[in-house]
């Protein structure tokens, strides 16, 4: 179940990369923003959900053999996250072509988030749904340049994720490293996720804004934004491998920094 959450929050967050194609593509970016807010909402919601599920996984462990159980339980989870990333690739076509058209019909519905849920259980608009439904396909990367990737936005995205997907899993893996400051480690996650927030924030997500709003102004072309979304969707997926070799470094640290707070 745990497994389960972590997919679909990872396949929403690597959708998250086509809403700005979706937005420049019919010229609605701010609906386009807006309507993705309310996957954002399942997403945080299944957040909400997993989370008390991985720390029971630390109550529920076995006496002996502790550290080896949980290490490869949080793994798996790592793992899952990988998955929902390769997922969120898959469904990248598909998304995009079907939340094109909603960003229409809800510029059409006056922003009415529950016109447009009326409108989508309508019998027809799910059959046309089902007929925009994309396979990926290698021509989809014509166009693509490597020239036109930036290597260290790559880069800073691809540790970014890294850290963001480890975060808890590491606090909450340090908090049986030193059992004695347990509630500290635990607490630290909210700051390692945190500072991961900002640096997205203030390295990443202003760039693929402004190259989103140089096409909205014709100042900019489609395929340069495409190529810096397949070259983002790319790192998140290295960075979600990457985690698998960050999780202990990473616990034995916060294990190591929570002596300085206690």
């Amino acid at each position: 179940m745990i497994a389960l959450f972590v997919l679909i929050i990872h396949s929403i967050e690597t959708l998250a990369y086509a809403v700005r194609l979706s937005g420049v593509r019919v010229r609605l970016l701010a609906s386009a923003l807006s309507l993705f807010n309310v996957m954002v909402m399942v997403s945080r919601l299944a957040n909400m959900m997993q989370q008390p599920f991985t720390g029971s996984l630390i109550d529920s462990a076995p006496e002996t053999n502790t550290f080896e159980f949980v290490e490869t339980q949080y793994r798996i989870i790592i793992g899952a996250s990988t998955m929902g990333t390769i997922i969120g690739i898959l469904l990248l076509p598909t998304f995009i072509s079907i939340f094109s058209r909603a960003i229409i019909h809800l510029s059409a519905e006056r922003g009415s988030i529950l016109g447009l849920v009326r409108k989508g259980m309508n019998i027809g608009y799910i059959k046309r749904g089902i007929g925009h439904i994309r396979l990926p396909k290698l021509s989809y990367l014509k166009g693509v340049r490597l020239k036109d990737i930036p290597v260290q936005l790559f880069f800073i995205n691809m540790i970014i994720t890294a850290v963001y997907t480890i975060g808890v899993l590491s606090a909450l893996y340090a908090a049986i490293i030193v059992p004695e400051r347990a509630a500290t480690a635990i607490m630290a996650s909210g700051l390692i996720n945190g500072l991961a927030t900002i640096l997205l924030i203030v390295f990443v997500d202003p760039k693929i804004s402004v190259l989103a709003d140089d096409v909205l102004n014709r100042r900019g072309s489609y395929l340069n934004l495409k190529s810096i979304a397949v070259m983002m969707i790319a790192s998140r997926l290295l960075g979600t491998i990457l985690a698998q070799l960050f999780f202990l470094p990473g616990a034995r640290y916060i294990a190591w920094f929570t002596k300085f707070i206690v």
